[in-house]
């Protein structure tokens, strides 16, 4: 018992996206002994199917389909991959706003494969069968960070610095040849649906719109269902606060603060994190936060 205990206080203690992480590995688990002992799919109705009329019926298959998946390099490289992204991202980012890149990837890459396999006659691609995977949603995370920050530069094997731009350029032409290959298209249409939201939602970001606002509140309404509810009701009355400059306090420091992690990251895609001072590079892990 106190093993299960440990376990549900360290995950409990996990940022969202190591929850994601641990969700993902836990699912595949749970499938794999299913399949090894009973030869029975568990998760068959939240895999994502290629013809639109059997999506239908069953809808959330948009969403459920990011945390499965067909093997355990499968696995490792998405879980990895996304560990690395959602790391880096969280630090100069909100927190939500990066979930809302992840979760809108997966989305746009579930339906161009369903909007693929269906327009795309079988004969020409042979696009069948089933999607599963995270990688749209990585993908989505990679595009992001490549069109927001292009030349903030990563160290690969403690050998060499590399620009996340040419990162991107790399995989994206790597998953083209592949899907033209003949070799799973469909789930390689799936990326570069995530690709194209990542790409969209960084120009878009850039020009001071987050198109992700209306699919956070969805989500936060959607999550507050499930919030256990009291019946006690609290009567307060809210102290006036000072204005500054048209203001509260809070309004004004967040504006503030907000406009030093502009010019930071603004910084950081011209010269890279290392040009950063220790008290920038301290100032964005606080505000990461």
């Amino acid at each position: 018992m106190s093993t299960i205990q440990d376990l549900k206080y360290k995950f409990n203690n996990l940022d969202a996206f190591g929850k994601i992480i641990a969700i993902n590995v836990i699912v595949f688990i749970i499938g794999l002994i299913f399949k090894s002992l009973l030869r029975f799919n568990l998760f068959t109705y939240f895999e994502m199917p290629s013809d639109i009329m059997d999506f239908l019926f069953q809808p959330w298959s948009i969403i459920t389909y990011g945390f499965l998946h067909n093997g355990l390099l499968h696995l490792a490289f998405n879980m990895l991959f996304l560990y690395y992204l959602s790391q880096m991202t969280t630090n100069l980012f909100r927190p939500k706003m990066v979930l809302n890149i992840y979760f809108l990837g997966i989305i746009f890459g579930g339906l161009a494969y369903l909007a693929f396999s269906n327009l795309v006659p079988s004969s020409f691609y042979g696009v069948n069968g089933v999607l599963v995977g995270a990688s749209a949603g990585v993908s989505a995370l990679l595009l992001f960070v490549a069109t927001y920050m292009p030349n903030t530069e990563i160290r690969l094997f403690n050998a060499f610095n590399v620009k996340w731009k040419h990162v991107a350029m790399v995989i994206v032409g790597l998953d083209f040849i592949r899907m033209i290959s003949g070799l799973n298209q469909g789930g390689y249409v799936a990326h570069f649906g995530g690709y194209l939201l990542g790409y969209v939602y960084a120009t878009k970001l850039l020009k001071g719109s987050d198109i992700g606002k209306g699919f956070e509140r969805t989500m936060d309404t959607v999550m507050s269902w499930f919030k256990p509810k009291s019946n006690l009701k609290t009567v307060y009355r809210k102290p006036k606060k000072k204005q500054y400059a048209g203001k509260t306090k809070d309004e004004f420091n967040a504006f503030n603060n907000q406009k030093k992690i502009d010019l930071i990251l603004d910084k950081i895609s011209k010269s890279g994190y290392e040009s950063l001072t220790a008290e920038e590079k301290e100032f964005l892990f606080k505000a990461g936060k």
